[in-house]
């Protein structure tokens, strides 16, 4: 019985360790795979989480206060005070306070995500009605990424989140993403690594991260763009070095944004 209770547990966490998705009833956040998630989840956690119950817990006082207080029957004679100069500044400065307490840290997590480190890994998505394209610049590979419909899942795809050209990337290198759309404004979200980036027409939009386990990580357009909107998923699968480069190796043949041959004759024409 023992062995077949540990076997459970491992397969669980097995599943848990190679991919990231939503859950069914699930509350908070997707486990953090990267420093800036960490950082967000952090800063909901233990800030803003504290002062929401707080201040709901606080209201909640006042309101059965008053009903109890300022009731009818213990109050025939209504106060006719209409200001209060102490309460006034209190209701003004004590939110203010707050909203600054608010700010300082969420100031240095958004300015830590703008601002890019040195890129390992450059990749271009770009938004279509309705799937996602993507590029690997510097690597002459180009792909398309459609949503596999649910009659052609496989074992384990998760339904409206799996696609049939996944993004792949090696783990513990800084990934910058280019991000812009074809057609209508969408967004490329991933919850896992605390990425989202509007996709706008006309314009390049840049964002990063930094993943560190390997495994399976999905997302979703998270921008209202149509019809579709709910089945142009975005997968990310993060390998080791190793597997990475054998990955590139079959990319550059099977995804080419222009045939090999072609690139090697202009290199032979300019030397």
């Amino acid at each position: 019985m023992k062995k077949y209770f540990f076997t459970l547990l491992a397969t669980i966490y097995a599943t848990s360790a190679s991919a990231n998705q939503p859950k069914e009833w699930q509350l908070g956040f997707q486990k953090a795979a990267s420093e800036s998630m960490r950082d967000i989840v952090n800063f909901h956690n233990n800030l803003l989480l504290p002062i929401i119950i707080a201040i709901s817990v606080f209201v909640l006082f006042l309101m059965i206060y008053a009903c109890v207080r300022f009731r009818a029957s213990r109050n025939p004679n209504p106060s006719k005070t209409t200001h209060n100069v102490a309460v006034e500044v209190l209701w003004t400065l004590i939110p203010c306070l707050i909203l600054i307490v608010m700010a300082v840290p969420s100031f240095k997590i958004l300015y830590k995500q703008d601002t890019i480190p040195k890129a390992e890994v450059t990749i271009k998505a770009i938004g279509y009605q309705w799937y996602w394209g993507y590029e690997y610049p510097d690597e002459n590979i180009i792909f398309e990424s459609y949503m596999i419909k649910e009659e052609d899942l496989k074992k384990n795809q998760p339904r409206l989140l799996a696609v049939d050209n996944e993004v792949v990337v090696p783990v513990n290198k800084v990934v910058k993403v280019l991000i812009t759309a074809n057609d209508v404004l969408h967004a490329w979200a991933l919850p896992s690594f605390g990425v989202k980036r509007d996709a706008v027409p006309g314009r390049i939009n840049e964002t990063w991260f930094k993943a560190e386990k390997v495994g399976t990580y999905y997302g979703q357009c998270s921008e209202l763009c149509g019809i579709q909107h709910a089945f142009m998923p975005i997968t990310v699968r993060v390998v080791t070095d190793e597997d990475y480069a054998e990955w590139l190796s079959s990319a550059k043949i099977k995804f080419a944004k222009e045939p090999l041959l072609e690139n090697e004759n202009i290199k032979i024409a300019s030397n």
